[in-house]
């Protein structure tokens, strides 16, 4: 498939969808069509490729997050990921912000919102709510599922009007609401640093997949707006 097809292939997957709430492919297993560098800049193939049918992240200097171009509000997306020993990754949603800079490693550029923890649980950073299928330093994913490691897992998530669920290899490991206030605060915690006190949240934004530093790969993502 040419690149011009891959984006005419997504882009009429888009279409279809959006007039009768089917599922339509976000990655067409071939090229980056669909898909930027979180910051709006072309895709950032200095640390991620495609490898096997997979969106991979690149271990090397700078490690930036991607995100699609489209945007959306209420979804049901389905995924697959594959990480190894270690590994810390996250698919990013609601995001209110997006930050840049350049440190040792290179130059950064992350998303900032709410995250479906993708990890190794063993890993270093792993607390309880920190493991796979947690929302990301806040909710603990119970019951615990454990990640298979060096094998792709299947994940789930679900965001209808301020409900939210996490599934994990078949099992729901979280449901919470939006307007929890636990939940609004880390919202809010992500805002732009200028942003008016008690000013709105941003509910449609696009999906971002994290590159932590961690090689990981992402494949078969596809999603149904709600």
């Amino acid at each position: 498939m040419t690149r011009r097809s891959a984006v005419a292939f997504l882009a009429g997957a888009a279409t279809r969808a959006r007039a009768d709430g089917a599922w339509r492919p976000l990655f067409d297993g071939k090229t980056t069509a669909g898909w930027l560098e979180i910051t709006g800049k072309p895709f950032p193939s200095s640390c991620w490729n495609i490898e096997d049918g997979a969106l991979h992240t690149l271990v090397r200097t700078g490690f930036q997050d991607i995100r699609t171009v489209d945007e959306f509000a209420s979804f049901d997306l389905r995924f697959e990921w594959k990480i190894g020993r270690q590994g810390n990754t996250g698919l990013k949603y609601r995001i209110q912000r997006v930050d840049e800079w350049t440190n040792a490693s290179g130059r950064q550029a992350r998303a900032r919102g709410l995250e479906y923890q993708l990890a190794d649980d063993a890993n270093d950073d792993a607390a309880s709510d920190r493991r796979a299928g947690s929302l990301y330093s806040l909710l603990a994913p119970s019951p615990r599922v454990g990640p298979r490691i060096g094998e792709y897992n299947q994940s789930r998530l679900l965001v209808d009007g301020r409900r939210v669920e996490h599934w994990l290899n078949g099992v729901k490991v979280l449901s919470f609401n939006l307007d929890a206030p636990e939940v609004e605060k880390l919202l809010r915690s992500h805002l732009p640093k200028d942003a008016a006190p008690g000013g709105p949240l941003a509910f449609r934004g696009p999906i971002s997949l994290q590159n932590h530093a961690s090689e990981a790969w992402f494949r078969n993502l596809e999603i149904r707006p709600l």
